[in-house]
């Protein structure tokens, strides 16, 4: 039978990184090279009605849970897509701590327990799916109460399970992901993510001066595609909101706090990009992008320098910057 939560929550000891060293060695972030994404190995898929296999797992209501985190972009897209669906009383939902050492993601009193199953570390639901565990432990972790295991921490896959397989009980009226643009979405999505979303990491992990210099071009040539696009269409496939901008809207809220100044990416914010600036407010006036978003997470991720970025004489220098994220966008008139 699944945990329930104890009447007195359990919470991990507090970050100690003189004790145990920063998260990254080890796990996925050596320190002194440039930077490679580690493996997300759990891959299990959430379908709609009867269907049955490995790896398949069939939506329920109340069976499954989301393990995430307030500062992690790749977990913010799956909190954004439970609330456009409307599976809040579906698929339930709690945050790790904002902060970690070598233990990794951790449940403290800011952000609340573990609900399902007492954890006070994420490693432990880790451990629980595959003995021995030494991976990197990430968010989003998809977790299964009935089988007691994590059914995925691939990113790309949970947002589109969460979108399609619930419709039963979601809002059936939204489709995040139309048979008639999969294609198209997906292309767009792969070059955001190799020169944007991911992109932020490797400019952070360059290790040469070139590497910097290629690395944040493109993703600054990239930047600039992406405003002229929205010129004019209010989102990135016109009228509605789809998959493609639930996968880039969290790195742009997170460019001017975060990524800028940490990896030293680019003399212009994102304030400097006039349609993908107002394209970025129009969607966090949306009250799912609003509700899962917190701004000061986003600026700690620019304080305190994960293990993998490397530093250089030859990066730009870019302090943080905030911004009115409630200025209106004047984009209601784009189709």
């Amino acid at each position: 039978m699944p945990k329930t939560t104890t009447t007195d929550p359990q919470y991990a000891s507090p970050v100690d990184i003189a004790t145990y060293g920063p998260y990254g060695p080890g796990r996925g972030f050596p320190q002194g090279q440039g930077f490679q994404r580690p493996r997300y190995p759990f891959r299990g898929r959430i379908v709609a009605g009867s269907a049955s296999g490995p790896g398949i797992y069939r939506a329920e209501p109340g069976r499954y849970h989301l393990y995430i985190s307030w500062g992690c972009p790749w977990a913010q897209r799956t909190a954004i897509v439970r609330k456009l669906k409307k599976l809040d009383d579906i698929v339930s939902v709690s945050y790790v701590d904002d902060e970690r050492d070598a233990r990794g993601w951790a449940f403290r009193e800011r952000r609340g327990p573990d609900p399902v199953n007492g954890f006070t570390f994420l490693a432990e639901a880790y451990e629980a799916t595959e003995p021995g565990f030494g991976g990197h432990i990430s968010v989003p972790v998809l977790w299964d109460r009935q089988t007691e295991k994590i059914v995925s921490n691939n990113f790309p896959d949970i947002t589109i399970d969460l979108g399609r397989a619930f419709d039963t009980w979601g809002d059936v009226s939204l489709d995040l992901y139309p048979a008639e643009q999969r294609g198209d979405i997906d292309a767009l999505n792969e070059r955001v993510y190799e020169t944007v979303n991911n992109g932020t990491y490797r400019v952070a992990g360059a290790t040469t001066a070139p590497e910097y210099e290629e690395l944040r071009h493109r993703l600054i040539g990239m930047l600039e595609y992406l405003d002229t696009r929205l010129g004019d269409r209010r989102y990135l496939f016109g009228g509605a909101v789809t998959e493609a901008d639930i996968r880039l809207w969290p790195t742009l809220a997170r460019f001017d706090l975060g990524y800028n100044p940490l990896g030293k990416i680019s003399e212009r914010r994102l304030t400097d990009f006039p349609n993908l600036w107002g394209y970025a407010r129009d969607l966090y006036q949306i009250p799912a992008f609003r509700e899962t978003t917190d701004f000061d997470s986003f600026s700690k991720f620019g304080r305190a320098a994960p293990t993998f970025v490397n530093g250089g004489s030859w990066r730009i220098e870019v302090e943080p910057r905030a911004a009115d994220w409630d200025a209106p966008h004047g984009r209601e008139a784009l189709g």
